[in-house]
């Protein structure tokens, strides 16, 4: 088996196992007409071609006569650079060979060689293997926050490993809101934007009630996102849809 970079030519077969690997992980919370519309959305063939491209990606392939897992990951500029993971899948016939960790393996070296200090990963806590991957491969929870698909809300968990080992580091930023209320922002805690990260803001410093986005480009605050978890920024600033993971065996 090869672990090798993806190119435009992976891009039916990463949409075919994107499908199949979300199916297999989440057909016990989420009904097929909601994997499919969000598997649809997300994995568009334009777009996902573009993503492969796009110089800040790690977009790494599991070739073994075919495409048999794919981890897509992204350098990201915050106050310190991080590496965000947004999909890890591996073909569910496929699973229980270590590819997952194979992947992984791969892509922090990768992410660690373009000067990241912190690796994150996302995954719903529906999904009891991917968890159990986190917490096997040294990363912390470092929070939970709720996220809407089809109209059902469900948890997401927030995993993070800092690349040197260090302990888990919180850095927060007081902030006045729109309403003149005071926000924490969470500087370790973004989501990538199309023109700079969306840092997470909460009512209190110790992170416990979630408020929304402070968006890097020109520092407004954004209250809300759509059915999707889609925001976008008066200045442009656009964040994609919610993405959440299947399995890593």
């Amino acid at each position: 088996m090869q672990i090798r970079t993806a190119t435009a030519g992976d891009v039916d077969a990463i949409r075919r196992l994107a499908r199949e690997s979300t199916a297999a992980s989440y057909a016990h919370a989420l009904s097929e007409a909601v994997i499919e519309e969000a598997v649809g959305s997300w994995y568009d063939t334009d777009d996902l071609a573009a993503e492969i491209d796009d110089e800040d990606a790690v977009f790494l392939v599991a070739d073994d006569d075919g495409v048999v897992g794919f981890v897509q990951s992204y350098y990201v500029e915050r106050r310190d650079p991080v590496g965000e993971i947004d999909w890890l899948h591996v073909d569910p016939d496929e699973r229980g060979r270590g590819i997952g960790r194979d992947l992984l393996t791969r892509c922090e070296r990768e992410l660690r060689g373009r000067g990241v200090e912190r690796i994150e990963g996302r995954v719903l806590a529906a999904n009891e293997t991917g968890a159990e991957f986190y917490a096997e491969e040294g990363f912390s929870t470092v929070g939970d926050r709720d996220v809407d698909i089809g109209g059902e809300t469900f948890t997401e968990r927030l995993y993070s490993k800092f690349v040197d080992g260090s302990g888990e580091q919180l850095l927060t930023e007081v902030r006045t809101g729109a309403d003149g209320d005071q926000l924490y922002v969470a500087l370790d805690e973004g989501e990538r934007g199309g023109n700079a990260p969306f840092y997470v803001t909460y009512e209190d410093r110790d992170r416990t009630d979630r408020r929304g986005f402070l968006c890097g480009a020109c520092d407004s605050v954004a209250d809300t996102m759509d059915a999707m978890g889609r925001v976008e920024c008066g200045c442009g600033n656009r964040r994609k849809a919610t993405r959440w993971d299947a399995s890593y065996l």
